[in-house]
C-alpha cells in the first residue's frame, strides 16, 4: 500500500521549472500584498485570482492558457483601468498596469526572455509601493522583496542542475551586501535637485488629523486614531519641558459658527476684512523661550503646529512661513511629507492688547434663532451685581463664573455624548450636560458671545507623553483638542480650556478618554503585559523616528552640511556630483580588481585545473591557459598516449564537476586523487 506523498515532499519532487515558478509567484504576491489597501478591489482580487491560477498550473504540470486568453484578458484590464481612473496615465492608473500586467506575464512564462520581463516589472512594482507609503514599516518589507526577487534572477541564471533557493538566496544576499555601499553613496550624495528629487505629495488623499472647520463629534473620531501627529526635542537646560498643561500645539483658529460649524474668518470675510479685524495682534512675550525641534507628520494642509506662541518664524528648510492674525503659523504649501523645523515659543504672552470694539464685533456674533435658553442664561448673569456691562472686570467675572457651573454643575467629560442638534449650545447647558472638548469649547465660546465678550475656537493637540528609549515627546493624534479664547479689556486675548473645569485630568495629569478595549484586546491584555506593550511600541516609534529622521527628511541642506564637515568651505550640488562621481570610480576600480582575484585566486576549481596544467608543463606539455579540461585530456592523450588515460579521465570528472547541481561535494575528492595520479610515468615518456 503506498503512503501519500506530504505537500513538502510532492513540492521537493515537482519539476525544477515549476518549483521556481512557484517562488518567484510568492515573491510577486509579497511584492503587491502592501497595495491591496490603495488599488481597486477589482484589482486586488483579479491578482490573486490569476496568481492562484497560475501556481496550480505549475503545481498540476497543466499547459498555460494561449495567446487568445491572454490577448483578452490584457483589453479587458485595461479597459477596466480606463473604467475606474478615466484614464491609463498617471500615478494611480500607472500602479495598477503595472500590478496587472506583472501578473498576465505570469500566464506567459516560457522562456527566459519571459522570466526577465517579469523581473523587470517585478522591480517596478516594488518601487511603486514607495508612491503610496515611505514607512519604516514598508522599507523593511521590500527589502525582502528585493531579495526575494535576486534570488529569483539568480536562480534563473543558473540553468543546469537544481541549486536549492538557500544556496541562491546566500548568493543573492552577498549581491546586494556588495551593491549596498553603492547605494548608500547615492543615497547620501546624488543631489537633491527641486522639483526632480523626490516623491510626490498624495495631496488627494483623505488623512485623519485636524480639518480646516469644526463640527461637534469631530475631535471625538481623532480619540480612535493612535498615529503620530509630531515629535518634540526640547532643547532646554537639562532637558527641561514644561508642565503638560503649557503644552498647547497652536493649529487652525475659528472665528465663525453658521449653527452646525464653526469655520475660519478667513472664508467669510476675505482678506481685506481679515487684516482689519485682529490688526493690532502686538505679540508680546516674557520670560525665557522654549527651544525645540518638530517632527511634523504630513497632514496635507498648509499649516504648522507650534506651542503658543513663537515670536520668530520657525526655521524650515525650502519654505517659508508666516503668521496669520490668530497667531498661527501657517506655509506656503500643504506639507506633504515628513517636515522637520525648529521654533522659539514664550509660554508668557499676550497680544491684541490694542484690538478696538468694531474689529472684535465679529466674534461676538452668533447665529439667528438658535439657543434660545442660552441667551436667557447670558441675560441671567449679566443681571447679576458686579456683572453688568458697564461694571468693571465683569468679563473676567463672567469667565469665572461660567468655568465654576462647568465645575459644579453635574457636567462630564465623555467620548459618548449623544447626538446634538442645531440648538448645540441649549443642549449641552441645560440637557446632555456632557461632550467631548469641542462641544464644551463650542457651548463655553457660545455664552461667552451671548454675554457679549469676544470669543472663538482653538483647535490644535494638547499634551503628550515622552518616549523612554530616544527622549522625544510624542503627540498622537488621540492628543487633539478644542480650547477658547475671549477677548478681555487691558489683556487681550486669553486662553481658557473649559474642558479642564470639567476633567482637570484632561489638562494637569493628562489622562485622555480611551475607548474600551474588545473582547480580542482585552484577551490579549490579558497574556501579554501592558508594560511590555508600551516598551515595544516606545522602541518601535524611536526606531521610526530614526527612519523619518535620517531617511526620509534627509534634504538638501542636510545634503550640504555633510559636504561641509568633509572640508568643502562653500558646497553646492555640483560639488556633489564630482564627490559622488569619484566614489563611482572608486567603486568600479576596486570592483573590476576583486572580480579578477577572485575569479584568478579563491576559486578552487580553476586552482585545481591550474595545477594540473602546469603539471602536464613540468612533463613536456605546455599548454594555453584558455584550454578546457576535456582539450587537456585529448592534448595529453595525444601526447602520451596510455599512460594518461587516468589523467585524461580525471580531467573529464573535473569538467563534469564545474556545472554539477553541487560542484563542491566532489571536489576535495578530486584534489585527493591528484596527487595519485601517473605524474611521474608522464615525465619519463
Amino acid at each position: 500500500m503506498r503512503c501519500a506523498m506530504t505537500p513538502y515532499q510532492r513540492l521537493d519532487a515537482l519539476p525544477r521549472d515549476a518549483r521556481d515558478t512557484l517562488f518567484l509567484l510568492c515573491v510577486i504576491a509579497w511584492v503587491i500584498a502592501p497595495q491591496v489597501g490603495v488599488l481597486p478591489v477589482w484589482v486586488s482580487l483579479l491578482a490573486g485570482g490569476l496568481l492562484l491560477w497560475r501556481g496550480v498550473l505549475a503545481w498540476t504540470g497543466r499547459p498555460l492558457p494561449g495567446r487568445w486568453t491572454l490577448a483578452v484578458a490584457l483589453l479587458g484590464s485595461m479597459a477596466g483601468t480606463w473604467l475606474t481612473h478615466g484614464t491609463l496615465l498617471g500615478r494611480d492608473a500607472g500602479v495598477t498596469l503595472i500590478v496587472l500586467l506583472l501578473v498576465l506575464k505570469t500566464l506567459e512564462l516560457r522562456a527566459r526572455r519571459d522570466a526577465m520581463v517579469v523581473f523587470f516589472l517585478g522591480f517596478f512594482a516594488l518601487l511603486s509601493n514607495f508612491l503610496f507609503s515611505q514607512s519604516l514599516l514598508t522599507a523593511a518589507a521590500m527589502l525582502l522583496a528585493l531579495l526575494g526577487l535576486l534570488t529569483a534572477l539568480v536562480n534563473a541564471h543558473m540553468p543546469v542542475g537544481r541549486p536549492p533557493l538557500a544556496q541562491v538566496l546566500r548568493i543573492a544576499v552577498g549581491m546586494a551586501a556588495l551593491g549596498a555601499p553603492i547605494m548608500a553613496a547615492l543615497f547620501m550624495l546624488f543631489p537633491r535637485v527641486a522639483p526632480l528629487w523626490g516623491l510626490p505629495g498624495d495631496n488627494m488623499s483623505g488623512r485623519s488629523g485636524l480639518s480646516d472647520s469644526m463640527q461637534l463629534g469631530q475631535i471625538t473620531k481623532l480619540v480612535l486614531d493612535e498615529s503620530v501627529a509630531l515629535r518634540v526635542r526640547f532643547d532646554g537646560p537639562d532637558g527641561v519641558v514644561p508642565p503638560q498643561s503649557d503644552l498647547y500645539f497652536r493649529g487652525p483658529v475659528f472665528g465663525f459658527f453658521d449653527g452646525s460649524q464653526w469655520q475660519p474668518l478667513l472664508r467669510h470675510f476675505g482678506d481685506e476684512r481679515l487684516a482689519q479685524t485682529d490688526s493690532a495682534v502686538h505679540l508680546r512675550v516674557q520670560g525665557t523661550p522654549l527651544r525645540y525641534e518638530v517632527t511634523l507628520a504630513p497632514h496635507q494642509r498648509p499649516w504648522l503646529l507650534l506651542l503658543d506662541a513663537a515670536l520668530e518664524p520657525p526655521v524650515v528648510a525650502g519654505m517659508q512661513t508666516f503668521m496669520t492674525p490668530d497667531l498661527q503659523w501657517r506655509t506656503s504649501r500643504p506639507i506633504t511629507n515628513v517636515l522637520r523645523y525648529q521654533a522659539r515659543s514664550y509660554t508668557r504672552f499676550s497680544y491684541g492688547l490694542d484690538a478696538v470694539a468694531a474689529d472684535l464685533r465679529v466674534y461676538t456674533a452668533l447665529p439667528p434663532g438658535l439657543n434660545p435658553r442660552t441667551l436667557a442664561l447670558a441675560r441671567q448673569m449679566r443681571s447679576q451685581p458686579q456683572m453688568g456691562p458697564d461694571h468693571p472686570g465683569s468679563a473676567e467675572a463672567l469667565v469665572r463664573a461660567t468655568l465654576a457651573r462647568l465645575r459644579s454643575g453635574g457636567y462630564t467629560y465623555t467620548l459618548e455624548p449623544g447626538p446634538y442638534g442645531p440648538d448645540s449650545a441649549d443642549e449641552f447647558w441645560f440637557d446632555h450636560k456632557q461632550g467631548f472638548c469641542e462641544h464644551i469649547a463650542s457651548a463655553f465660546v457660545l455664552l461667552m458671545r451671548a454675554l457679549d465678550i469676544p470669543a472663538r475656537i482653538v483647535t490644535g493637540y494638547q499634551g503628550g507623553e515622552r518616549n523612554p528609549i530616544d527622549g522625544l515627546w510624542t503627540v498622537r493624534q488621540s492628543d487633539a483638542h478644542a480650547w477658547a479664547e475671549v477677548w478681555i479689556a487691558r489683556r487681550g486675548w486669553v486662553r481658557v480650556d473649559p474642558t479642564g473645569a470639567v476633567a482637570p485630568s484632561r489638562t494637569g495629569a493628562f489622562q485622555r478618554l480611551r475607548v474600551p478595549p474588545g473582547a480580542l484586546a482585552a484577551a490579549m491584555e490579558q497574556v501579554i503585559s501592558p508594560d511590555l506593550t508600551q516598551s515595544l511600541r516606545a522602541l518601535w516609534e524611536a526606531a521610526n523616528n530614526r527612519w523619518n529622521q535620517w531617511v526620509l527628511n534627509y534634504t538638501q541642506s542636510r545634503q550640504l552640511d555633510l559636504l561641509k564637515s568633509l572640508g568643502f568651505a562653500t558646497p553646492d550640488w555640483p560639488d556633489l556630483i564630482v564627490l559622488l562621481g569619484l566614489l563611482v570610480l572608486l567603486a568600479a576600480l576596486a570592483g573590476i580588481a576583486w572580480s579578477l582575484w577572485e575569479r584568478n585566486r579563491h576559486d578552487p576549481w580553476l586552482r585545481l585545473l591550474a595545477r594540473a596544467r602546469q603539471r602536464l608543463a613540468r612533463a613536456g606539455l605546455a599548454l594555453p591557459e584558455t584550454l578546457p579540461p576535456r582539450a587537456l585530456a585529448e592534448r595529453a592523450l595525444a601526447r602520451f598516449g596510455a599512460p594518461a588515460a587516468a589523467l585524461a579521465e580525471w580531467l573529464l570528472r573535473l569538467e563534469q564537476l564545474r556545472y554539477a547541481a553541487r560542484p563542491d561535494t566532489g571536489l576535495a575528492r578530486l584534489r585527493r586523487e591528484f596527487g595519485a595520479l601517473p605524474w611521474s610515468a608522464l615525465a619519463r615518456h
